[in-house]
Protein backbone atom coordinates (compact mmCIF):
# COMPACT_ATOMS: atom_id res chain seq x y z
CA UNK A 1 0.00 0.00 0.00
CA UNK A 2 1.41 3.38 -1.01
CA UNK A 3 2.20 6.13 1.48
CA UNK A 4 -0.56 8.30 0.01
CA UNK A 5 -3.21 5.63 0.56
CA UNK A 6 -2.02 5.16 4.15
CA UNK A 7 -2.06 8.92 4.77
CA UNK A 8 -5.53 9.19 3.25
CA UNK A 9 -6.87 6.40 5.45
CA UNK A 10 -5.44 8.09 8.54
CA UNK A 11 -6.41 11.71 7.90
CA UNK A 12 -9.30 11.91 5.40
CA UNK A 13 -12.85 11.46 6.72
CA UNK A 14 -14.02 7.89 6.21
CA UNK A 15 -16.92 8.72 3.89
CA UNK A 16 -15.77 6.96 0.70
CA UNK A 17 -15.28 3.28 -0.05
CA UNK A 18 -12.29 3.86 -2.29
CA UNK A 19 -10.77 1.29 -4.64
CA UNK A 20 -7.10 0.63 -3.87
CA UNK A 21 -5.67 2.57 -6.77
CA UNK A 22 -4.02 5.99 -6.65
CA UNK A 23 -4.43 8.00 -9.85
CA UNK A 24 -1.43 10.25 -10.49
CA UNK A 25 -1.79 11.43 -14.10
CA UNK A 26 -3.72 11.06 -17.31
CA UNK A 27 -4.56 12.40 -20.75
CA UNK A 28 -7.93 12.31 -22.44
CA UNK A 29 -9.76 9.12 -21.46
CA UNK A 30 -6.63 7.38 -20.15
CA UNK A 31 -5.51 7.66 -16.52
CA UNK A 32 -2.38 6.27 -14.89
CA UNK A 33 -1.96 4.95 -11.35
CA UNK A 34 1.03 5.20 -9.01
CA UNK A 35 2.39 1.90 -10.36
CA UNK A 36 2.30 3.09 -13.97
CA UNK A 37 -0.73 1.01 -14.92
CA UNK A 38 -3.05 2.61 -17.47
CA UNK A 39 -6.85 2.57 -17.39
CA UNK A 40 -9.59 3.69 -19.77
CA UNK A 41 -11.77 6.04 -17.72
CA UNK A 42 -15.48 5.29 -18.22
CA UNK A 43 -16.51 7.38 -15.21
CA UNK A 44 -15.06 10.85 -15.95
CA UNK A 45 -15.06 11.70 -12.24
CA UNK A 46 -18.80 10.89 -12.09
CA UNK A 47 -19.63 12.90 -15.19
CA UNK A 48 -17.31 15.84 -14.50
CA UNK A 49 -14.34 15.75 -16.90
CA UNK A 50 -16.47 16.35 -20.00
CA UNK A 51 -13.45 16.49 -22.30
CA UNK A 52 -11.27 14.05 -20.39
CA UNK A 53 -8.15 14.50 -18.32
CA UNK A 54 -5.73 17.40 -18.88
CA UNK A 55 -7.55 18.59 -22.01
CA UNK A 56 -5.31 21.16 -23.68
CA UNK A 57 -7.99 23.69 -24.70
CA UNK A 58 -9.67 23.62 -21.30
CA UNK A 59 -6.33 23.76 -19.49
CA UNK A 60 -5.17 26.78 -21.49
CA UNK A 61 -8.42 28.64 -20.74
CA UNK A 62 -7.98 27.98 -17.02
CA UNK A 63 -4.28 28.89 -16.98
CA UNK A 64 -4.95 32.09 -18.90
CA UNK A 65 -7.45 33.17 -16.25
CA UNK A 66 -5.10 32.16 -13.42
CA UNK A 67 -2.57 34.59 -14.85
CA UNK A 68 -5.13 37.41 -14.45
CA UNK A 69 -7.08 36.92 -11.20
CA UNK A 70 -7.98 33.69 -9.44
CA UNK A 71 -10.80 35.04 -7.25
CA UNK A 72 -12.76 38.18 -6.58
CA UNK A 73 -15.67 38.90 -4.27
CA UNK A 74 -19.13 38.98 -5.83
CA UNK A 75 -19.28 42.63 -4.71
CA UNK A 76 -17.40 43.33 -7.95
CA UNK A 77 -17.75 42.32 -11.60
CA UNK A 78 -15.54 39.79 -13.37
CA UNK A 79 -15.54 38.98 -17.07
CA UNK A 80 -15.74 35.14 -16.99
CA UNK A 81 -18.76 35.17 -14.65
CA UNK A 82 -20.69 37.59 -16.86
CA UNK A 83 -19.74 35.91 -20.14
CA UNK A 84 -20.60 32.43 -18.86
CA UNK A 85 -24.03 33.62 -17.70
CA UNK A 86 -24.65 35.22 -21.10
CA UNK A 87 -23.55 32.04 -22.90
CA UNK A 88 -25.80 29.79 -20.81
CA UNK A 89 -28.80 32.07 -21.33
CA UNK A 90 -28.21 32.25 -25.07
CA UNK A 91 -27.94 28.45 -25.31
CA UNK A 92 -31.09 27.77 -23.27
CA UNK A 93 -33.36 30.79 -23.61
CA UNK A 94 -33.21 31.35 -19.85
CA UNK A 95 -32.86 34.89 -18.49
CA UNK A 96 -30.70 34.88 -15.34
CA UNK A 97 -28.06 32.66 -13.73
CA UNK A 98 -27.00 32.25 -10.11
CA UNK A 99 -23.59 30.59 -9.73
CA UNK A 100 -22.69 28.25 -6.87
CA UNK A 101 -20.01 25.60 -6.28
CA UNK A 102 -21.86 22.30 -6.69
CA UNK A 103 -25.00 20.58 -7.85
CA UNK A 104 -26.46 20.46 -4.36
CA UNK A 105 -26.01 24.22 -4.01
CA UNK A 106 -27.56 24.81 -7.43
CA UNK A 107 -30.55 22.76 -6.25
CA UNK A 108 -30.69 24.72 -2.98
CA UNK A 109 -31.02 27.88 -5.07
CA UNK A 110 -33.78 26.30 -7.17
CA UNK A 111 -35.66 25.34 -4.01
CA UNK A 112 -35.35 28.89 -2.67
CA UNK A 113 -36.67 30.29 -5.96
CA UNK A 114 -39.70 27.98 -5.95
CA UNK A 115 -40.59 28.69 -2.33
CA UNK A 116 -40.12 32.43 -2.66
CA UNK A 117 -42.27 32.43 -5.80
CA UNK A 118 -45.00 30.41 -4.08
CA UNK A 119 -45.09 32.69 -1.04
CA UNK A 120 -45.10 35.89 -3.10
CA UNK A 121 -47.61 34.79 -5.72
CA UNK A 122 -49.82 32.12 -4.14
CA UNK A 123 -49.72 32.62 -0.38
CA UNK A 124 -47.59 32.03 2.73
CA UNK A 125 -48.45 28.32 2.89
CA UNK A 126 -47.38 27.49 -0.69
CA UNK A 127 -43.99 26.02 0.13
CA UNK A 128 -44.33 22.30 -0.71
CA UNK A 129 -42.11 20.87 -3.44
CA UNK A 130 -42.86 17.61 -5.25
CA UNK A 131 -39.94 15.40 -6.23
CA UNK A 132 -39.94 11.79 -7.43
CA UNK A 133 -39.31 8.55 -5.63
CA UNK A 134 -35.90 7.15 -6.55
CA UNK A 135 -34.55 10.64 -7.23
CA UNK A 136 -31.30 12.17 -6.00
CA UNK A 137 -30.73 15.91 -5.59
CA UNK A 138 -27.71 16.28 -3.27
CA UNK A 139 -26.26 15.65 0.17
CA UNK A 140 -27.03 18.82 2.10
CA UNK A 141 -29.84 18.35 4.62
CA UNK A 142 -32.35 20.13 2.37
CA UNK A 143 -31.35 18.41 -0.87
CA UNK A 144 -31.32 15.07 0.96
CA UNK A 145 -34.88 15.89 2.01
CA UNK A 146 -35.72 16.51 -1.63
CA UNK A 147 -34.16 13.18 -2.59
CA UNK A 148 -36.79 10.48 -2.94
CA UNK A 149 -34.81 7.58 -1.44
CA UNK A 150 -35.28 6.53 2.19
CA UNK A 151 -31.80 5.01 2.33
CA UNK A 152 -30.33 8.54 2.32
CA UNK A 153 -32.69 9.79 5.02
CA UNK A 154 -32.34 7.29 7.86
CA UNK A 155 -29.26 8.68 9.62
CA UNK A 156 -30.00 12.39 9.32
CA UNK A 157 -33.36 13.03 10.89
CA UNK A 158 -34.99 15.46 11.30
CA UNK A 159 -34.95 16.45 7.65
CA UNK A 160 -36.11 19.71 6.13
CA UNK A 161 -39.88 19.66 5.86
CA UNK A 162 -41.94 20.58 2.81
CA UNK A 163 -41.05 17.81 0.36
CA UNK A 164 -43.39 15.10 -0.93
CA UNK A 165 -42.47 12.35 -3.36
CA UNK A 166 -44.54 11.24 -6.33
CA UNK A 167 -44.14 8.02 -8.32
CA UNK A 168 -42.01 8.40 -11.44
CA UNK A 169 -43.98 8.00 -14.69
CA UNK A 170 -47.28 8.06 -12.78
CA UNK A 171 -48.92 11.38 -13.57
CA UNK A 172 -51.94 10.60 -11.39
CA UNK A 173 -49.72 10.39 -8.30
CA UNK A 174 -48.49 13.91 -9.08
CA UNK A 175 -52.02 15.23 -9.59
CA UNK A 176 -53.05 13.77 -6.23
CA UNK A 177 -50.22 15.55 -4.41
CA UNK A 178 -51.04 18.84 -6.14
CA UNK A 179 -54.60 18.53 -4.84
CA UNK A 180 -53.55 17.51 -1.31
CA UNK A 181 -50.69 19.98 -0.73
CA UNK A 182 -49.98 23.66 -1.29
CA UNK A 183 -47.38 23.10 -3.98
CA UNK A 184 -44.96 25.77 -5.17
CA UNK A 185 -42.64 23.62 -7.28
CA UNK A 186 -41.91 20.29 -8.95
CA UNK A 187 -38.27 19.15 -9.21
CA UNK A 188 -37.19 16.21 -11.39
CA UNK A 189 -34.21 14.60 -13.10
CA UNK A 190 -35.05 13.59 -16.68
CA UNK A 191 -32.73 10.62 -16.16
CA UNK A 192 -32.52 9.41 -12.57
CA UNK A 193 -28.78 8.90 -12.16
CA UNK A 194 -28.10 7.67 -8.63
CA UNK A 195 -31.48 5.94 -8.81
CA UNK A 196 -30.20 3.49 -11.42
CA UNK A 197 -29.80 5.55 -14.63
CA UNK A 198 -33.49 5.43 -15.55
CA UNK A 199 -34.89 7.84 -18.16
CA UNK A 200 -38.36 9.24 -17.50
CA UNK A 201 -41.10 8.74 -20.09
CA UNK A 202 -41.60 11.69 -22.42
CA UNK A 203 -45.37 11.66 -21.88
CA UNK A 204 -44.84 11.94 -18.12
CA UNK A 205 -42.40 14.86 -18.35
CA UNK A 206 -44.71 16.71 -20.74
CA UNK A 207 -47.57 16.01 -18.35
CA UNK A 208 -45.62 17.58 -15.50
CA UNK A 209 -45.02 20.72 -17.53
CA UNK A 210 -48.77 20.94 -18.23
CA UNK A 211 -49.64 20.55 -14.53
CA UNK A 212 -47.17 23.28 -13.61
CA UNK A 213 -48.60 25.70 -16.16
CA UNK A 214 -52.20 25.01 -15.14
CA UNK A 215 -51.48 25.43 -11.41
CA UNK A 216 -48.86 28.20 -11.47
CA UNK A 217 -46.21 25.80 -10.12
CA UNK A 218 -42.49 26.29 -10.78
CA UNK A 219 -41.21 23.50 -13.04
CA UNK A 220 -37.59 22.70 -12.11
CA UNK A 221 -35.25 20.27 -13.82
CA UNK A 222 -32.12 18.97 -12.09
CA UNK A 223 -29.45 18.77 -14.82
CA UNK A 224 -26.54 18.25 -12.44
CA UNK A 225 -25.54 14.92 -14.01
CA UNK A 226 -27.65 14.94 -17.18
CA UNK A 227 -26.53 18.37 -18.37
CA UNK A 228 -23.76 19.81 -20.51
CA UNK A 229 -23.98 17.37 -23.41
CA UNK A 230 -24.25 14.19 -21.38
CA UNK A 231 -27.50 12.91 -22.93
CA UNK A 232 -26.89 13.94 -26.54
CA UNK A 233 -28.43 17.40 -26.16
CA UNK A 234 -26.96 20.35 -24.29
CA UNK A 235 -29.47 19.66 -21.49
CA UNK A 236 -31.58 16.55 -21.06
CA UNK A 237 -34.91 18.42 -21.00
CA UNK A 238 -34.26 19.32 -24.65
CA UNK A 239 -34.84 15.65 -25.51
CA UNK A 240 -38.37 16.00 -24.14
CA UNK A 241 -39.51 19.23 -25.80
CA UNK A 242 -40.36 20.98 -22.52
CA UNK A 243 -39.36 24.39 -21.15
CA UNK A 244 -38.59 24.46 -17.42
CA UNK A 245 -38.83 27.57 -15.25
CA UNK A 246 -35.60 26.69 -13.45
CA UNK A 247 -32.61 24.54 -14.42
CA UNK A 248 -29.88 23.44 -12.01
CA UNK A 249 -26.58 22.11 -13.29
CA UNK A 250 -22.98 21.38 -12.23
CA UNK A 251 -20.61 18.39 -12.74
CA UNK A 252 -19.62 18.53 -16.43
CA UNK A 253 -20.14 22.30 -16.57
CA UNK A 254 -16.72 23.07 -15.07
CA UNK A 255 -14.82 20.28 -16.82
CA UNK A 256 -13.05 19.41 -13.57
CA UNK A 257 -13.38 22.56 -11.48
CA UNK A 258 -16.20 23.03 -8.94
CA UNK A 259 -19.05 25.13 -10.28
CA UNK A 260 -22.82 24.94 -10.13
CA UNK A 261 -25.45 27.07 -11.81
CA UNK A 262 -29.13 27.77 -11.32
CA UNK A 263 -30.78 29.15 -14.47
CA UNK A 264 -34.06 31.06 -14.26
CA UNK A 265 -36.54 31.99 -17.00
CA UNK A 266 -38.70 35.10 -17.45
CA UNK A 267 -41.13 33.84 -14.80
CA UNK A 268 -38.51 33.29 -12.11
CA UNK A 269 -35.67 35.68 -13.02
CA UNK A 270 -36.70 38.38 -10.53
CA UNK A 271 -37.79 36.17 -7.62
CA UNK A 272 -34.50 36.57 -5.71
CA UNK A 273 -33.41 40.08 -4.81
CA UNK A 274 -30.40 41.65 -3.11
CA UNK A 275 -29.39 39.62 -0.05
CA UNK A 276 -31.81 36.74 -0.72
CA UNK A 277 -28.98 34.39 -1.70
CA UNK A 278 -25.23 34.39 -2.13
CA UNK A 279 -22.04 32.35 -2.49
CA UNK A 280 -18.46 33.35 -1.69
CA UNK A 281 -16.99 31.28 -4.51
CA UNK A 282 -19.99 31.36 -6.87
CA UNK A 283 -18.94 32.56 -10.32
CA UNK A 284 -15.25 32.17 -9.45
CA UNK A 285 -13.38 33.50 -12.52
CA UNK A 286 -11.12 30.46 -12.93
CA UNK A 287 -14.02 27.99 -12.71
CA UNK A 288 -16.11 30.18 -15.00
CA UNK A 289 -13.30 30.36 -17.56
CA UNK A 290 -13.13 26.57 -17.62
CA UNK A 291 -16.90 26.35 -17.97
CA UNK A 292 -16.97 28.81 -20.88
CA UNK A 293 -14.51 26.58 -22.71
CA UNK A 294 -16.68 23.51 -22.06
CA UNK A 295 -19.98 25.09 -23.15
CA UNK A 296 -18.51 26.72 -26.27
CA UNK A 297 -17.24 23.33 -27.46
CA UNK A 298 -20.50 21.43 -27.00
CA UNK A 299 -21.75 21.89 -30.56
CA UNK A 300 -24.02 19.88 -32.85
CA UNK A 301 -21.12 17.81 -34.16
CA UNK A 302 -20.09 16.72 -30.67
CA UNK A 303 -23.69 16.02 -29.63
CA UNK A 304 -24.18 13.82 -32.69
CA UNK A 305 -21.02 11.93 -31.75
CA UNK A 306 -22.41 11.43 -28.23
CA UNK A 307 -25.57 9.92 -29.75
CA UNK A 308 -23.56 7.68 -32.09
CA UNK A 309 -21.36 6.41 -29.25
CA UNK A 310 -24.48 5.85 -27.14
CA UNK A 311 -26.04 3.75 -29.91
CA UNK A 312 -22.82 1.74 -30.18
CA UNK A 313 -22.83 0.98 -26.44
CA UNK A 314 -26.53 0.05 -26.36
CA UNK A 315 -26.14 -2.19 -29.43
CA UNK A 316 -23.06 -3.99 -28.12
CA UNK A 317 -24.36 -4.54 -24.58
CA UNK A 318 -28.12 -5.03 -24.90
CA UNK A 319 -28.11 -8.67 -26.02
CA UNK A 320 -24.75 -9.75 -24.60
CA UNK A 321 -24.14 -12.69 -22.29
CA UNK A 322 -24.29 -11.79 -18.60
CA UNK A 323 -26.19 -8.56 -19.22
CA UNK A 324 -29.87 -8.32 -18.32
CA UNK A 325 -30.68 -4.79 -19.47
CA UNK A 326 -29.23 -1.45 -20.52
CA UNK A 327 -30.86 1.87 -19.58
CA UNK A 328 -30.17 5.59 -19.74
CA UNK A 329 -29.62 8.16 -22.46
CA UNK A 330 -26.63 9.44 -24.40
CA UNK A 331 -23.41 8.72 -22.53
CA UNK A 332 -25.22 8.28 -19.22
CA UNK A 333 -25.80 4.53 -19.17
CA UNK A 334 -26.77 1.90 -16.59
CA UNK A 335 -26.02 -1.77 -17.19
CA UNK A 336 -27.86 -4.44 -15.19
CA UNK A 337 -25.49 -7.39 -15.01
CA UNK A 338 -26.08 -10.97 -13.92
CA UNK A 339 -23.10 -10.71 -11.61
CA UNK A 340 -23.15 -8.12 -8.80
CA UNK A 341 -22.29 -4.70 -10.21
CA UNK A 342 -19.48 -4.08 -7.72
CA UNK A 343 -17.87 -7.39 -8.72
CA UNK A 344 -18.02 -6.40 -12.39
CA UNK A 345 -16.48 -2.99 -11.64
CA UNK A 346 -13.65 -4.55 -9.59
CA UNK A 347 -12.82 -7.02 -12.36
CA UNK A 348 -12.92 -4.28 -14.98
CA UNK A 349 -10.44 -2.26 -12.94
CA UNK A 350 -8.13 -5.28 -12.85
CA UNK A 351 -8.32 -5.37 -16.66
CA UNK A 352 -7.68 -1.64 -17.05
CA UNK A 353 -11.17 -0.10 -17.29
CA UNK A 354 -12.68 2.21 -14.65
CA UNK A 355 -16.48 2.05 -14.33
CA UNK A 356 -18.97 3.20 -11.70
CA UNK A 357 -22.07 1.80 -10.02
CA UNK A 358 -25.59 3.13 -9.51
CA UNK A 359 -27.68 0.97 -7.18
CA UNK A 360 -27.44 -2.55 -8.64
CA UNK A 361 -26.11 -1.43 -12.03
CA UNK A 362 -22.77 -0.72 -13.62
CA UNK A 363 -22.81 2.96 -14.57
CA UNK A 364 -20.96 4.38 -17.57
CA UNK A 365 -20.20 8.12 -17.85
CA UNK A 366 -17.26 8.41 -20.26
CA UNK A 367 -15.90 11.73 -21.50
CA UNK A 368 -18.06 13.16 -24.27
CA UNK A 369 -15.13 13.02 -26.69
CA UNK A 370 -13.80 9.59 -25.72
CA UNK A 371 -11.91 8.16 -28.74
CA UNK A 372 -13.67 5.19 -30.37
CA UNK A 373 -10.64 2.95 -29.87
CA UNK A 374 -10.78 3.62 -26.12
CA UNK A 375 -14.54 3.12 -26.04
CA UNK A 376 -14.29 -0.15 -27.97
CA UNK A 377 -11.61 -1.47 -25.62
CA UNK A 378 -13.70 -0.54 -22.58
CA UNK A 379 -16.90 -2.11 -23.90
CA UNK A 380 -15.07 -5.29 -24.97
CA UNK A 381 -13.60 -5.50 -21.47
CA UNK A 382 -17.02 -5.14 -19.86
CA UNK A 383 -18.41 -7.80 -22.21
CA UNK A 384 -15.61 -10.23 -21.34
CA UNK A 385 -16.03 -9.68 -17.60
CA UNK A 386 -19.78 -10.18 -17.78
CA UNK A 387 -19.42 -13.34 -19.89
CA UNK A 388 -16.86 -15.00 -17.60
Amino acid sequence: MSDIIQIDKEFVANTYARYSIQIVSGKGSTVVDANGKKYIDMGSGIGVTAFGISDDEWKNAVISQLDKVQHMSNLYYTEPCALLAKLLCEKTGMKKVFFANSGAEANECAIKVARQYGIKNKGQDYTTIITLRNSFHGRTITTLSATGQDVFHAKFQPLTTGFVHAIANDIESVKTLVKEDKVCGILIECVQGEGGVIALDKEFVCGLEKICKENDIIFMIDEVQTGNGRTGELYAYMNYGVKPDVISTAKGLGGGLPIGACLMNEKTQSVLGFGDHGSTYGGNPVCAAGAINVIERIDKKLLNEVKEKSEYIFTKLSTAKGIESVSGMGLMIGVKTTKPAKEVVSKCIEKGVICLTAKDKVRLLPALNIPMKDLEFAIDTILSVCAE
